[in-house]
């Protein structure tokens, strides 16, 4: 059978970042992340430049979480709480598996990155499925319609993002789940309608 390239790309951040998370970036080698994604070295560079270049596809690691959570979602619940959850159950994730210099190289790289930045990718999952429920809830009255979904889902990106960004800064010194959970209902407030 063969492989579509998205599986491809897939099979290789996937592995990619568990290897990452288990023996740390530096040690981890290009031969390692193909022979545990069970692809090519050839296929390895047609999608990346380096080992490098795969710090960006963190951002798409989150995206294969959110497809998994979008499953779980209660659509008869509160857009708003159903927000809440999904920046939750991502915070877990990178809680339990990403290790912080990982994620603080992934900053670091988006703020140095000429060009395309995978973190400010609109066409993400993360950003289709944010504006999907801030138009359900505002549909449905239960956020604030005096701005387009667009827009708020761009200033929910900015406070999740400060949060990641606050959490690397202390070296990950509190626990990032705890600290959504004790935020972001303050935070998301001022969504509701």
């Amino acid at each position: 059978m063969k492989q579509t390239p998205n599986s491809t790309k897939s099979k290789i951040v996937s592995a990619a970042w568990q290897l990452f998370y288990e023996q740390g970036f530096e040690s981890t080698t290009v031969d390692e992340i193909v022979k545990l994604s069970g692809t090519s070295k050839g296929s390895f560079y047609h999608y990346f430049e380096s080992k490098d270049s795969l710090i960006g596809s963190l951002a798409y690691l989150f995206d294969e979480k959110y497809t998994e959570l979008e499953k779980e979602l209660d659509y008869g619940k509160n857009a708003v709480d159903n927000i809440i959850f999904l920046t939750r159950e991502l915070g877990k994730m990178i809680e339990n598996n990403i290790d912080i210099e990982l994620m603080s190289r992934l900053y670091t790289q988006q703020l140095s990155k000429r060009g395309e930045k995978e973190l400010l990718d609109h066409s993400r999952m993360y950003y289709r499925l944010l504006k999907k429920l801030m138009i359900l809830g505002q549909e449905r009255g239960e956020i604030i319609r005096d701005k387009s979904a667009a827009e708020l889902v761009r200033i929910f990106a900015i406070a999740e993002r400060a949060l990641l960004y606050d959490w690397c800064l202390h070296g990950g010194e509190y626990s990032l789940t705890e600290h959504i959970e004790s935020v972001l209902p303050m935070l998301t407030s001022a969504f509701r309608a």
